[in-house]
């Protein structure tokens, strides 16, 4: 057995100094993604900061008409937190198609954001992995290999991978900022720039540094008038990861689309921002064929496999089915 120093600091700063100093501790919320790795072998930290009593479990209202969450809120209770089902029911819906109850329950907004992939490969120790071991090769970068859950946007060589991810998906299309504590001070990214594309380090999921620690989300006052949807392709009706995603938040004027925001997952190593498509359905009527005609060019620099040559069209007709749907519960409003 391989000894682990615990450590249970009272303070954010107490934390992020203890993570900051040692180039092999570990952040340890609710656990549910970092212990699976630990008895996979992926990630062996000499040392677990424990966060869980940092009083970051909490949430509240902000001048602005929006929402804090405390890194440490539970998936469960954001999902039924009357104001997200209220105002922002993209996400409560998001969170409740991810994962079981029970796991729901434990796991932590922080920790949700901050999962890893679940591609085969990095999980496989025996094979080459460049997001687990860089340098040593992707063994999804083959016609051969099992590609089936792999990303066909902003891929590289390096990694196909994709984000698992429900929660961030909805929080992308809700333009949320995440507060990261980090031994410089406090600060806020958009979670468009939390993310990082693979290039040429795929082990780097976040842009953040070592002893970064996640410590709330923001999400900005609901657009009044505006309908949401959260949908999930799967293999199976439960506890099983997007094959993709769509989240969306619309609004009409006058028959035309005057607010629309969309986030696609399971086809990247991030939640895909779909901005192209918000650019191109902007001001237009909304039709399947004027949401088609926009996700094929969102999609114009898709690169798929042998194995998941379904994405493109799978993500293309969920976002036109959860846009007419939308449309149609605007349509009946006015």
């Amino acid at each position: 057995m391989r000894p682990v120093e615990y450590a249970r600091p009272t303070s954010v700063d107490e934390a992020v100094r203890l993570v900051s100093a040692d180039p092999d501790a570990s952040y340890l919320a609710g656990g549910s993604n970092l212990l699976d790795h630990l008895k996979l072998g992926l990630v062996t930290p000499d040392r677990l900061v424990d966060v869980g009593d940092l009083g970051l479990d909490e949430i509240s209202e902000t001048p602005g008409g929006g929402l804090r969450v405390g890194a440490g809120v539970r998936n469960s209770d954001l999902a039924a937190h009357p104001w997200v089902r209220r105002h922002q029911p993209v996400l409560s819906r998001a969170l409740l198609a991810g994962a079981s109850g029970q796991i729901r329950n434990q796991a932590t907004m922080a920790g949700n954001l901050l999962q890893r992939t679940r591609c085969v490969y990095f999980q496989d120790l025996s094979t080459p992995c460049n997001k687990r071991e860089p340098g040593s090769g992707c063994s999804a970068d083959d016609d051969r290999a099992y590609t089936r859950y792999n990303g066909v946007l902003g891929t590289s060589e390096h990694c196909r991978a994709v984000h698992p991810g429900d929660m961030s998906v909805a929080l992308a299309a809700l333009d949320a900022v995440v507060v990261v504590q980090g031994p410089d001070g406090e600060r806020r990214e958009s979670l468009d720039d939390l993310y990082r594309l693979p290039g040429d380090a795929p082990e780097q999921d976040t842009t953040l540094r070592h002893g970064d620690l996640i410590t709330a989300v923001e999400l900005p006052a609901p657009v009044e008038g505006s309908s949401q949807a959260y949908h999930k392709a799967r293999d199976r009706a439960s506890y099983a990861f997007a094959l993709v995603s769509v989240a969306a938040v619309l609004r009409l004027r006058e028959g035309r689309v005057d607010h629309v925001r969309v986030a696609w997952g399971g086809v990247a190593h991030r939640p895909w921002r779909a901005r192209i498509l918000e650019e191109r359905l902007t001001g237009q009527t909304l039709t399947e064929d004027t949401v088609r005609a926009a996700c094929a060019a969102e999609l114009a620099d898709a690169h798929a496999h042998a194995g998941n040559e379904y994405k493109p069209a799978m993500v293309t007709g969920a976002t036109a089915m959860v846009l007419s749907r939308l449309r149609d519960e605007q349509e009946a409003r006015s």
